[in-house]
């Protein structure tokens, strides 16, 4: 087992009707507040005007930004940020999924900085300031409600990239599963695939004695695989989807990482196509997940033969553990394929002829991963393999 420091300081408020209460978990921070959303779902579902109502009755002003979209985009940042600033407000309350707490997350910062928020994404600053962050969460997927990262799309070269620090966990995040109930059955299914990644990503590692940490990620998987196909035959299934919203956050707040080294490679590799071709990334990761692994499997076929028999209740077989493997992955497709994703590039729209420009772009900085580090060509295998 790795050294690990772990603190966490999200404040967790769940259960039903917990978004009434905004306003007073707002008041200790600020009286002003930039109020950030998605399009127009949180106001036909009544969500934006009890937010104001909540904001309201403590006497806290805010302002709106609506319009983030999937891949959150950079432009939209910077309004944020020039809104923030004229208008002096000093607190972000992001109202959605992870792409509305990650524009938020990339306002919060840019404000207190001199430079261009870019910056902190290409890696060209170090984030030193940053107004505090809340979120009602209405979409349980990134996890960046307790997060300590966020991911930019910059429209100029279709730039996907990430940027951290311990300064962007949010203050607090209200978590009511009621307001799940209405998502459709794709975005439930692609946060499923999302969640299960930010598993995997850290039960893939090279850290030996961490049995603990690889049973909470092994529980957590499963709890996704029972849990999903319940939300999707009865999306008001309560007990359901509170198992997801929470294991969701579960999956990223960093807890699953003591002691251990996650890849990330894959999610490197997926910000590629979402990148260009604007999919949904939990989607993206369906296809891109299961090729890595059949790409990397070689390096330790042992850990891979653990998923199968203790997540997907594969028999081990003893004479060949490759097979225990493998069988292990192409369950993991056939539980994306059941829950309606898609499981390679062509089902996702995407063609062969810009693999390499993404390989390009996602080795930039070096090679990919930790549990096995991909350059350029080994990335262009991974495309390949998901074809």
């Amino acid at each position: 087992m790795e050294n690990f420091t772990f603190v966490n300081p999200t404040r967790i408020i769940f259960g039903k009707s917990t978004e009434d209460g905004v306003g007073t978990e707002i008041k200790p921070f600020s009286s002003r507040v930039l109020m950030h959303y998605g399009k127009e779902s949180i106001r036909k579902s009544g969500l934006f005007d009890r937010i104001c109502r909540a904001l309201d009755k403590e006497g806290i002003q805010h302002v709106e930004l609506g319009g983030v979209s999937p891949n959150p985009r950079l432009s939209l940042v910077r309004e944020g940020i020039k809104i923030c600033r004229e208008k002096k407000l000093d607190f972000i309350l992001a109202v959605g999924g992870g792409s509305v707490i990650d524009s938020a997350k990339a306002i919060a910062a840019g404000v207190p900085y001199a430079g261009d928020v870019w910056d902190f994404y290409m890696r060209k600053a170090t984030i030193a300031a940053m107004l505090p962050v809340g979120v009602v969460l209405t979409i349980p997927a990134a996890g960046s409600e307790s997060s300590n990262g966020s991911v930019i799309t910059n429209e100029e070269g279709s730039l996907k990239k990430d940027a951290g620090s311990e300064l962007m966990r949010p203050r607090f995040a209200i978590m009511n599963p009621e307001l799940t109930f209405t998502l459709p059955p794709y975005q439930t299914a692609c946060g499923a695939a999302d969640i299960m990644a930010h598993v995997m990503e850290r039960y893939f590692t090279n850290a030996r004695a961490v049995e603990f940490t690889d049973r909470l990620c092994e529980a957590t998987l499963k709890t996704i695989i029972d849990h999903t196909p319940r939300v999707l035959a009865d999306p008001q299934n309560y007990n359901s989807r509170a198992e997801i919203m929470w294991a969701g956050t579960i999956a990223h707040n960093d807890l699953l990482s003591t002691g251990r080294v996650g890849d990330w490679g894959s999610h490197m590799i997926e910000h590629e196509l979402s990148a260009i071709y604007d999919v949904a990334h939990g989607a993206g990761l369906a296809v891109v997940f299961p090729a890595w692994m059949k790409r990397v499997y070689t390096h330790d076929v042992a850990r891979f033969a653990q998923f199968a028999g203790r997540v997907w209740n594969v028999d081990y077989n003893f004479e060949d553990p490759t097979r225990t493997a493998l069988e292990g992955i192409r369950r993991l497709e056939v539980f994306f394929h059941q829950i309606g994703l898609p499981v390679t590039l062509q089902e996702l729209g995407v063609r062969d002829d810009r693999f390499s420009e993404m390989a390009r772009k996602c080795t930039e900085r070096g090679p990919v991963g930790n549990f096995v580090k991909l350059g350029r060509n080994e990335v262009v295998e991974v495309y390949k393999l998901a074809v």
